[in-house]
C-alpha cells in the first residue's frame, strides 16, 4: 500500500485557551481522549490517542514567569490500541493496561509536576502509581522563549502511548522574543515530524514482535520503531501552500526512534536561530539539518523569489542514525512539500536577526565534579537486545546525586553502535565536546584511552539544550547546572523503545549542606 504524497494539506494545531484566567495564574484542563482522525484521505480513519482528542495536540502558549496550572485527565479506555510486552520493567500484567502521566520536556519544574514515570494514573484518577503526589500540575515559566514539548513518560508504555498520539507543543514567549520582529502568526508553523506505518484499514501498526524473535514472548518488545511512513502535525507527506515571504518553523523530533537530517531539494539555505532551549547568539544559513529524537530547531526559511515553486523537504538520516540502512528516496526519505501559490498579503517587513543575544557559557573549571556513564548494548535474560545506562538498571539504587546550585561536568561513553540522545530532565545544559576513545580497550578495562583530539559541538548545537546526541564510539560531555528545585527526577535515552526498557535512570537532585 503506497500513499500518494503531498496530496493533503497540513495540519496546524490549534492554541489552546485556558478554562480559567487571572492575573495570578492561568489555569488549563486537558483531556486524553481515543477518537478518530484522518492521517491521509487515501486511508480510512485511525484510531487515535489524542490531548484534547487531536492529534498532535493542541499548543499551549505561555509567557515567561506566567504561573501555569494544568489538570492532565485521563479519559481513555481501558484497552491499548497496541501490544503490551508485560515482561517489560513498569508494565506487568497486574499493573492497568492504559496508564498515563504527563512530562513537560524542557521544563523547569518542580518533581511533583514533572510527570514522573512511576507518578501515572488511570481514567478518572481510579488508580495511581507509587510516585503520584497531585491531579494538577504547576509550571512557574521562568525560562526565556522557547519550544518546549508535552508528552506521555509512563514507565514501560511511553513507546506506546506516544505513538497512539500524546504529544504536543508547548512555546513560551516573551517581549525579547517580540522585539526581533520574527515571522509570526500565519507565518510562524510548528511542524511535529514522526513516523508511522499503518494497517490497510488506517489503523496504526506496530510490531508485536521483533522480526527474529528467538525469545519465545509475544508480544515482545522491540529494539527501535521505524515506519515507512513520515507524518508532520498528524498528516502523511502534507503540502503546505506558502506566500513568497519568509516563515519561522519551529521544528520537533518526536518519532520514537527515528533521526531526521533535513534538506530543501531547491537547495536553499535554512536560517537557524535558536536549539532546543532558546535563541542561539547569532543566526546560521546550514543547508541541512539534523533532528534526533526529542530535539527542537527553530529555523526561518525565505521564499521570497520563489513563486510558483514546489519544495519538497527531504530526508536522507540512515534508519538506525548514524550506521543504519539508508532511507528509501520515495517513502522515508520525503517529509513535505511547500507550494509558493499563495499571493503576498502584504508587504514582508519580518527580519532574520543579525543578533538574537549573549549566551552566558559555562567552562569546565567552575564544575565540582565530573560523572562518566557509559551508554552500553546488553543482552536480556531472553537474549533481547538491552540498552543500559552506566550499565544499571531503572530499579538499581541511585547513583547521582547532584547538590543543588552546583555545576557538574556529565560524560557519555558510547559503547555501541547507535546514536543515543539523552534527556535530563528538569535542566539545561551546554555541550562541551565529543571525542574518540578505543572502545574494545575501555570494554576489557574500564579505561579511556582517547584517540583524536576533542571534537567541538556542531555551530547548530551552540547553544542551551536539554537533549544530546551521543554518536558511537565518542564520549560525549556536558555541562550542567542544578536548579531551582531539589527532589527526584530522570535522565534517560529519547529512542523510546530504549528509554521503555531499561535505558533510563532516576537521579536526585540534594539540598547544599
Amino acid at each position: 500500500m503506497k500513499l500518494t504524497e503531498f496530496k493533503d494539506p497540513l495540519p496546524i494545531p490549534p492554541v489552546l485557551k485556558p478554562t480559567w484566567k487571572s492575573g495570578e495564574y492561568t489555569y488549563y484542563e486537558v483531556t486524553m481522549k481515543e477518537t478518530q482522525q484522518l492521517l491521509h484521505s487515501e486511508l480510512p480513519e485511525t484510531t487515535i490517542w489524542g490531548y484534547e482528542g487531536i492529534y498532535p495536540g493542541p499548543t499551549i502558549e505561555v509567557e515567561t514567569g506566567e504561573r501555569v496550572y494544568v489538570k492532565w485527565k485521563n479519559g481513555l479506555p481501558k484497552r491499548h490500541l497496541l501490544p503490551i510486552d508485560h515482561t517489560v520493567h513498569g508494565a506487568e500484567k497486574e499493573k492497568p493496561a492504559v496508564r498515563t502521566v504527563v512530562h513537560l520536556h524542557g521544563g523547569r519544574t518542580e518533581p511533583h509536576s514533572d510527570g514522573y514515570p512511576d507518578a501515572w494514573f488511570t481514567n478518572g484518577f481510579a488508580e495511581k502509581g507509587p510516585f503520584f503526589q497531585k491531579e494538577i500540575y504547576q509550571y512557574i515559566n521562568q525560562q526565556s522563549a522557547r519550544a518546549l514539548w508535552y508528552h506521555d513518560h509512563a514507565i514501560g508504555l511511553t513507546r506506546l502511548n506516544i505513538y497512539a498520539g500524546l504529544a504536543g507543543f508547548y512555546f513560551i514567549r516573551n517581549s525579547h522574543e517580540r522585539s526581533f520582529n520574527l515571522p509570526s502568526g500565519p507565518f510562524e508553523v510548528p511542524l511535529l515530524l514522526q513516523d508511522r506505518s499503518f494497517h490497510v484499514d488506517g489503523s496504526l501498526s506496530y510490531p508485536e514482535q521483533p522480526e527474529n524473535n528467538g525469545s519465545g514472548i509475544y508480544p515482545s518488545i522491540i529494539a527501535s520503531f521505524f515506519g515507512n511512513t513520515i507524518v508532520v502535525n498528524g498528516k502523511v507527506w502534507p503540502f503546505l501552500e506558502v506566500e513568497p515571504r519568509k516563515y519561522r518553523f519551529r521544528l520537533l523530533n518526536a518519532a520514537n526512534a527515528r533521526f531526521f537530517r533535513l534538506t530543501l531539494d531547491s537547495g536553499q539555505l535554512f536560517y537557524q536561530i535558536g536549539t532546543d532551549s532558546g535563541f542561539l547568539e547569532r543566526p546560521i544559513g546550514v543547508g541541512s539539518l539534523l533532528l534526533a529524537p526529542a530535539e527542537r530547531l527553530d529555523v526561518i526559511i525565505d521564499f521570497s523569489n520563489m513563486e510558483g515553486k514546489a519544495i519538497v523537504v527531504k530526508n536522507d538520516a540512515p534508519t538506525h542514525f548514524p550506521n543504519g540502512d539508508p532511507v528509501d528516496p520515495k517513502t522515508t526519505g520525503i517529509v513535505m512539500e511547500f507550494r509558493v501559490s499563495q499571493s503576498l498579503s502584504g508587504i514582508d517587513t519580518s527580519v532574520i536577526p543579525a543578533y538574537m543575544g549573549p549566551i552566558k557559557w559555562m567552562h569546565a573549571n567552575t564544575a565540582q565534579r565530573q560523572r562518566f556513564l557509559e551508554l552500553s548494548e546488553e543482552k536480556d535474560q531472553f537474549g533481547r537486545s538491552l540498552f543500559l545506562l552506566d550499565k544499571k538498571t531503572w530499579d538499581d539504587p541511585i547513583t547521582e546525586n547532584p547538590l543543588a546550585h552546583s555545576t557538574e561536568i556529565w560524560s557519555f561513553i558510547n559503547t555501541n553502535e547507535d546514536d543515543h540522545p539523552i534527556h535530563v530532565h528538569l535542566v539545561q545544559f551546554q555541550i562541551l565536546e565529543r571525542r574518540a576513545f578505543n572502545v574494545e580497550y575501555y570494554k576489557k578495562t574500564k579505561n579511556i584511552k582517547y584517540t583524536g583530539a576533542p571534537i567541538q559541538p556542531d555551530f547548530s548545537e551552540r547553544g542551551w539544550k536539554d537533549t544530546v546526541r551521543c554518536p558511537p564510539g565518542l564520549v560525549t560531555s556536558i555541562i550542567i547546572s542544578f536548579f531551582p528545585y531539589t527532589g527526584q527526577y530522570v535522565w534517560h535515552c529519547h529512542m523510546l523503545e530504549h528509554e521503555d526498557y531499561e535505558m533510563m535512570r532516576p537521579y536526585r537532585v540534594l539540598p547544599p549542606p
